[in-house]
């Protein structure tokens, strides 16, 4: 059954997007890989520099609309697209934006704490929160409803993004909608590669293309966790998206899939196989990824190929999530130099 983006009237949604992203083949990709690839272009959604969020936030910014709020919380790692996106929102719909940053990527040079996201979300204004802590997603949680009693207090009307699990999924939705656009402009494909961190865009898309009546696998490439523990997630999140939208999952465990070969050393870290994709897309294709996400979703794609779980002939599906603001951020950790020269 297609999924028509008319059935989610329930669910009250901020319209942040004008129009659908490009679908293109990688026409030199595809010939030198012997696969036939496409890529899902998430990096235009809009927004200052677009991403896989602006999505996400068309339905918590719906909901907070609904409740009259005039002020939204994020948490997330410091370089967050996440937050950064947020607060272009916020400012397009005249809310206050406070952005939690976390201290989930040790060791990062000064760049990392003033360039990229961080550069931009000054220049719109938005208030900073620290937390000192990357791995505890309810403590980030509660210091944002923290903050938000001191806003209540003062007569503010405050609406939390929750990052951990427990929450509806909200933003998974905006997923479930992209995917049944993918699949009016490609009708089908053979297997797509798509990022995995909190689940919501992976498991919104895996839903999606489901209702859409696509059976082919869809490959989540681990950004943040093992595939153990990401799968374990992804099963979590979809029950719950399920749950939200009043229907039954449509799919089963075997479903989810996860392949963590490209995420050492690490979230927010760049190793050998994630510098050589972002290399490899933009010398082939001039299409730049960022480091955190797509470079190694891209990544997992050519280490899938040289695995055989994807095979030569095979139509692939990229989704390109944007964050491309990070990789200003990243300069020192990428190590890419004018004196390189094209390979």
């Amino acid at each position: 059954m297609i999924l028509n983006p008319d059935c989610l009237p329930d669910f009250p949604r901020a319209r942040l997007m004008t129009q659908p992203t490009p679908l293109e083949r990688l026409e030199r990709l595809s010939k030198e890989l012997e696969i036939d690839l496409w890529i899902k272009r998430d990096d235009l959604t809009g927004l200052s520099f677009g991403g896989n969020k602006t999505r996400q936030l068309e339905f918590y910014l719906g909901a907070a609309i609904a409740e009259q709020a005039d002020t939204i919380l994020i948490t997330g790692a410091v370089q967050s697209n996440f937050a950064r996106t947020a607060a272009v929102a916020a400012s397009k719909l005249g809310m206050q934006a406070i952005l939690q940053r976390e201290e989930r990527v040790p060791g990062m040079d000064p760049l990392y704490y003033s360039s990229g996201n961080i550069f931009l979300s000054d220049i719109l204004g938005a208030e900073v929160m620290g937390y000192p802590e990357g791995e505890d997603e309810a403590g980030a949680d509660a210091a944002l409803e923290a903050r938000a009693e001191e806003l209540r207090a003062a007569g503010r009307t405050p609406y939390i993004i929750p990052l951990g699990l427990g929450h509806q999924p909200l933003g998974a939705l905006g997923y479930v909608l992209g995917a049944a656009e993918l699949a009016a402009q490609i009708g089908g494909f053979d297997a797509a590669v798509v990022p995995s961190g909190s689940g919501a865009t992976h498991g919104g898309f895996l839903t999606g293309v489901r209702r859409a009546g696509i059976t082919a696998p869809v490959y989540g490439i681990c950004v943040r966790r093992d595939a153990r523990q990401q799968q374990t997630r992804l099963d979590r999140v979809t029950a719950d998206l399920a749950d939200l939208m009043e229907c039954q999952r449509p799919f089963g465990n075997a479903d989810i899939l996860t392949w963590d070969g490209a995420l050492a050393p690490g979230y927010g870290r760049t190793g050998a196989a994630v510098r050589k994709a972002l290399q490899y897309m933009a010398r082939a294709e001039g299409v730049l990824l960022d480091p955190v996400y797509s470079a190694k979703t891209f990544a997992g794609l050519l280490g899938l190929l040289a695995e055989g779980v994807i095979s030569k002939g095979q139509k692939v599906l990229l989704l390109h999530t944007g964050g491309l603001p990070a990789l200003f951020a990243y300069q020192n950790e990428l190590g890419f130099g004018g004196s390189e020269g094209a390979s």
